[in-house]
């Protein structure tokens, strides 16, 4: 309480725009540098996603250049309306009080931005900065000693959320739009329960492929007869009657999903690493073989195969325990498949997911009658949310996700980093800890106070 109370007499040049002491150049300077990096981001952004959606020409023609120009404007918007309010509350307040440099400039100046963007990607956006917030807070409160961390903390939110999401995905009418998309694609739709082969149409469907294989195995026998190997294996083995897989005994069937898994998450890990490894192509060519035999590669492929392969083995144990499909099998599953978050920790996917399922019980008990819905929600959530990861980032940027720290510095060409931090000190927050030896050089024609390192002046 003693901080909030403080304030430094300070002008906005002084501690926020350094590096010119004008306001209006300074704003000039940060929409230029935010309008740049958000140009590119979402220009290969909406392009790509095009791509892999299959738009028709008539979108790229008319609707790709609109859409990457108004969410370009809402990031720009969002960056230079900070530095606006930032000196806008130093003018009304005559000083800079804990609360100002960060969280007060960056709210009014996140809510109008998201305004700009449109609504369909609000609670997308809101999603990501509440996730980003709300992990902010908890090393915030780590660091001041207040919060104890749990060892395994994210595997155990992460087995919690996943037993509630995979129970929803087994409801009926449990889970809709991606979400399903995405839940069916990891675990396969054998485990919808409105999964629509019969047996009877499973087989045939087998019959089929086989006939198919033994006229292709005329030219390529050693591949078909190892395919009619497989087929006979997975084909004759224990399957309980519940179950869906009918292409597969209850084995192979948990076989298969790890093989699967474990393909897209290595793959996937590839994918990532490839701009970095291309970046160091001429320079160290090593690196490019670094790319397909690197551990985290690995890592993540563990952890989606086992996911899946524990959550389809448990499921089919159940089955064969309680002799019948029940969507509460889902819980004991989806908690047990948690566990393969061993593999690969992350606090940013536990965080994201059990976000994602507070909005998703949020919707469903606004579609039931039992909570009230509150309009532009996602507005003020996304403001708040953003305005707390921009107070981490002036006051205590250590407790900031060093990602999140990183594309801040990109979206102001660097600007965010040269931002008089010893001075803040003052507020008991350790702002300048990771900036120790940066001392902003100030004209001392525009400050109020002595600058520690004046500009010399001829």
């Amino acid at each position: 309480m003693a901080a909030l109370s403080k304030s430094i007499p300070h002008n906005c040049y002084e501690i926020g725009h350094t590096w010119h002491p004008h306001c209006g150049q300074a704003f000039v300077h940060i929409t230029h540098g935010a309008l740049a990096e958000s140009l590119r981001i979402y220009g290969t952004l909406y392009l790509i996603a095009a791509v892999l959606r299959k738009r028709k020409l008539h979108y790229y023609l008319h609707k790709l250049l609109p859409e990457i120009l108004q969410s370009t404007s809402f990031l720009t918007a969002n960056g230079s309306l900070y530095i606006a309010f930032f000196c806008i509350l130093r003018r009304i307040l005559g000083k800079f009080y804990f609360w100002t440099p960060g969280f007060g400039a960056a709210l009014p100046a996140s809510y109008v931005a998201i305004l700009i963007e449109r609504k369909s990607r609000r609670g997308l956006l809101t999603i990501y900065m509440a996730n980003l917030a709300t992990e902010t807070l908890f090393r915030m409160g780590v660091a001041r000693g207040a919060i104890t961390p749990l060892r395994h903390g994210e595997v155990l939110l992460f087995c919690i959320t996943a037993a509630l999401f995979m129970f929803f995905f087994r409801c009926r009418d449990g889970l809709k739009g991606f979400t399903f998309s995405a839940l069916k694609f990891i675990v396969g739709k054998e485990e919808i329960p409105t999964h629509s082969f019969s047996p009877e149409v499973a087989f045939s469907k087998i019959d089929r492929k086989i006939k198919h294989r033994e006229e292709v195995s005329r030219r390529l026998n050693i591949i078909a007869l190892t395919k009619k190997l497989v087929d006979k294996v997975c084909k004759h083995g224990p399957r309980h009657r519940c179950c869906k897989h009918y292409e597969d005994n209850c084995i192979s069937y948990c076989i298969k999903g790890f093989i699967r898994m474990f393909s897209v998450g290595y793959l996937i890990q590839c994918c990532l690493r490839i701009p970095s490894a291309f970046r160091h192509l001429f320079t160290k060519p090593s690196r490019l073989l670094s790319l397909f035999y690197n551990k985290e590669n690995f890592q993540l492929g563990a952890f989606l195969g086992s996911f899946v392969s524990i959550y389809k083995g448990t499921s089919c144990f159940l089955r064969w325990v309680r002799n019948l499909d029940d969507e509460l099998h889902a819980l004991i599953a989806g908690s047990l498949a948690g566990v393969s978050m061993m593999f690969y920790k992350s606090t940013t996917i536990s965080m994201y997911l059990a976000s994602k399922l507070v909005e998703t019980m949020y919707f469903k008990g606004i579609e039931a009658g039992k909570v009230p819905y509150f309009p532009h929600a996602d507005s003020i959530i996304y403001a708040i949310s953003t305005a707390i990861c921009f107070q981490a980032a002036v006051m205590e940027v250590q407790t900031l996700r060093p990602s999140y720290w990183k594309f801040l510095l990109r979206l102001t060409k660097g600007r965010f980093a040269v931002m008089n931090r010893r001075v803040l000190d003052v507020f008991g927050t350790e702002a300048s800890k990771n900036f120790k030896n940066f001392i902003p050089k100030l004209d001392p024609r525009y400050t109020s106070v002595p600058p520690e390192l004046p500009i010399e002046l001829s």
